[in-house]
């Protein structure tokens, strides 16, 4: 199982998608029973993954790897895409997240009425995909799955959905897709540029085994290749992003090689290249001003799929830029690491200025998670071993924080149909266990010690104030970001929780009531506590998964300060 652990994970999930249908529609049980136990197992899997990972290892691990498309296009070259994934320190914890949040989800699907059958087969669908996304090692095959995300979750909130579900997933679906497009320019053009060395060099006859490739030989077919000796019908193209890493894969011609002349507008076309690839990503992070879709996806999606939302589809954008852009172009994001750490400043503090003045719960929370991915982006910028790590951190804290904020929205919207926090007042007096429970969600989100949200922001302003690449005005401003949250965090804990209970009346119609917590939620906000409590306390559970491939990372930036 070791060889196609990898595989299963991906797989089991859509596979469990198609079983769905042969589910009888009337027994909603088994459908939710059947969502939760494929989403167990994934889980269960995930956590076998970790005991097989070896953070010593700087490369990749369970690579499954086999020819998937070959074609020969004549004088075009060949083409050649690869089923290739793998794990290394940059997503193994994104892979555990992904398996942790889905399964949260399912949990809070559990009161899901409406269509279950379609909404168990889609979610399982998004599932798979997400997982793919983290694991895929060609680009075309990440490409794939990035793009098939955008169907399951365009349903699940456009039928799932609230009043005005139909505007907030056409909305995202556009922004997604204009992202893609993006991407999908600048992948056409590495494929174009890049090519597969060993397999070129077999089809040279410079080599009798692909996997045992003589570097010498490998030299002198690159030698050959700069002397234009080698038939263009000879050479494999390939979408494999580690050979997009090796400055040796590019054609010496190509549009996207490191040394080309060739430029549009006084730039590179690599600079060029390297922004389409970030904006791309950065709508799904998403960074101001590209965050607009956001704040309408998550008032208008139901509990669950804001969970998974917030909790590891915003990771997809934060994942890319560091696997495509960052690792593809080192260069351009050198050049260009003034300009992203501003935006990650401008991020940080529009984004929870504007949570600040929120009166729907919902949207609150969700201008807060474009903020706090600010702090992500801000990481990643600094190009420190700090920054990096804080980033990779910062993920992986957001993705159980939001889960656990978005839950403690859909508390109370379940039981009222309310989002207004004007409408509430001292909901401790009726419901103890869940406030105690809010409060751990509002501190640990806004960075007190002992929590993985304080250790998110320490590990990223750390790496910005230490970065030589960037102003220390730009670390000095986004600490006030921490501040900020508070602000927002802490006024709406007093608005909502403190002093004499009373709700506001007319929204309710009185229909609902507001009940303390049932036995379901207290079990999903206690696995979330004490995930983000032992994180915050124990950090190198995370840390230590990435900290030595972030090193080797580094040193191709030739930034790595020890």
């Amino acid at each position: 199982m070791e060889d196609f652990l990898l595989s299963i994970l991906i797989f089991l999930p859509v596979l469990g998608s198609i079983f769905v249908f042969f589910l009888p529609t009337s027994n909603v049980k088994i459908l939710k029973k059947f969502l939760l136990g494929i989403l167990t197992s994934e889980l269960i899997l995930a956590f076998y993954l970790l005991t097989l990972y070896d953070s010593q290892i700087k490369g990749l691990q369970l690579v499954e790897r086999q020819l998937w498309i070959y074609m020969p296009l004549g004088e075009a070259g060949n083409l050649l895409i690869e089923y290739f994934v793998g794990i290394d320190g940059l997503n193994v914890a994104l892979v555990l997240l992904t398996a942790l949040v889905t399964w949260i989800g399912a949990i809070a699907s559990q009161n899901i009425e409406k269509n279950v059958k379609g909404y168990v087969s889609l979610y399982l669908l998004l599932t798979g995909s997400i997982m793919g996304c983290f694991v895929a090692m060609d680009f075309l095959l990440f490409y794939l799955f990035f793009e098939f995300m955008l169907l399951p979750m365009y349903f699940l909130i456009g039928i799932w959905g609230g009043e005005r579900k139909e505007y907030a997933s056409i909305k995202f679906f556009i922004y997604t897709l204009i992202g893609s497009l993006l991407i999908l320019v600048v992948m056409i053009g590495l494929y174009l540029s890049v090519i597969d060395l060993e397999k070129t060099a077999f089809k040279q006859k410079l080599i009798e085994d692909i996997d045992n490739a003589p570097p010498k030989k490998l030299q002198e077919l690159i030698t050959q290749i700069k002397e234009k000796k080698v038939a263009s019908e000879n050479i494999i193209h390939t979408f494999s992003i580690p050979a997009m890493m090796r400055s040796y894969n590019y054609l010496p011609d190509s549009l996207l090689h490191y040394q080309s002349s060739q430029k549009y507008a006084g730039y590179s076309w690599r600079f060029w290249a390297f922004w389409l690839i970030f904006i791309g990503f950065a709508i799904k992070l998403p960074i101001v001003p590209l965050h607009t879709w956001l704040p309408d996806a998550h008032v208008e999606a139901p509990t669950p799929i804001s969970v998974v939302l917030a909790g590891v589809l915003l990771k997809v954008g934060g994942y890319g830029i560091l696997r495509t852009a960052y690792s593809i172009f080192p260069e351009v994001a050198l050049q260009s690491a003034y300009g992203i750490g501003l935006l990650a400043m401008i991020a940080i503090l529009y984004a929870g200025m504007v949570a600040l003045g929120q009166t729907d719960f919902k949207k609150m929370i969700a201008y807060s998670s474009v903020s706090h991915m600010g702090f992500v982006l801000l990481g990643i910028s600094s190009l420190t071993e700090e920054g990096v790590n804080g980033a990779i951190f910062q993920m992986v804290s957001h993705g159980i924080l939001s889960a656990m904020l978005f839950i403690v929205v859909g508390v109370v919207y379940d039981r009222t149909h309310d989002r207004i926090i004007d409408h509430y007042r001292g909901l401790y007096e009726k419901m103890p266990v869940y406030t105690t429970f809010v409060m751990i969600a509002f501190f640990a989100s806004l960075g007190l010690p002992a929590f993985s949200g304080f250790i998110g922001e320490l590990f990223t302003l750390t790496g910005a104030f230490k970065s030589k690449l960037l102003p220390t005005w730009i670390a000095a401003l986004s600490v006030i970001g921490i501040l900020i949250s508070a602000g927002y965090f802490l006024w709406t804990f007093q608005k909502m929780f403190l002093g004499k209970f009373w709700y506001s009346t007319y929204p309710i119609q009185g229909k609902y009531s507001l009940q303390e917590i049932d036995l379901r939620e207290r079990f999903m906000f206690a696995c979330l506590s004490l995930l983000t409590l032992l994180l915050g306390v124990y950090p190198n559970l995370v840390l230590g998964l990435s900290q030595n491939y972030v090193q080797l990372w580094l040193s191709t930036f030739g930034v790595l300060q020890k």
